[in-house]
């Protein structure tokens, strides 16, 4: 396999993520691109990127914790979390700093051991508290200046793969997660 279009993190970001235990994620705008779609009779509808599915399962099968905090409630998430085996879902929650330090005390992880993905001003207090704090190129300016990582893929578009594949190569786990695809049979 050629690793010329392996993504490669500098090496004090690859450090920070080694210790990552717990991985949460917004979802509008990171997991979704942002836009909000409703039929004629109000039934909203969103679109989930089938590649950052199978890296939460990768991360999952590697150990860290998977777990989403959104400020708006959806059947639509609940059913795409479920279908995921993500076993964290916190809608409804504004307020994604205290639902992280919920998370803290329930999980018993240190905030330096938590990596956060959000993209917009109600994501940033819990950006600023974790230990690695992740957005996209397509999120509010003063987050992407906050947010120790910016992907190169916008949210929807791959993203969490993207932030994925980062925890796993900390972590060393990345060519075993690739294997079951990659190894000639």
């Amino acid at each position: 396999m050629t690793d010329s279009l392996r993504p490669c993190w500098p090496e004090a970001i690859l450090q920070k993520a080694a210790s990552i235990r717990l991985l949460a994620l917004d979802v509008d705008g990171i997991m979704t691109d942002g836009k909000l779609f409703f039929s004629a009779n109000g039934d909203e509808l969103k679109g989930f990127n089938i590649l950052d599915g199978l890296g939460l399962k990768q991360v999952m099968a590697a150990g860290i914790t998977v777990a989403v905090i959104t400020g708006r409630s959806s059947p639509l998430t609940q059913k795409r979390m479920s279908d995921l085996g993500i076993p964290h879902l916190m809608q409804g929650r504004e307020d994604k700093k205290v639902a992280l330090q919920e998370l803290v005390d329930t999980l018993g992880v240190a905030a330096k051991e938590i990596a956060y993905m959000g993209d917009d001003l109600p994501d940033l207090p819990a950006i600023r508290f974790a230990g690695l704090g992740i957005t996209v190129p397509n999120g509010y300016w003063l987050v992407r200046e906050q947010a120790d990582v910016c992907t190169s893929l916008p949210g929807g578009s791959g993203a969490v793969r993207e932030a994925c594949d980062l925890l796993l190569t900390a972590c060393g786990q990345l060519d075993r997660s690739l294997a079951p695809y990659t190894s000639a049979t």
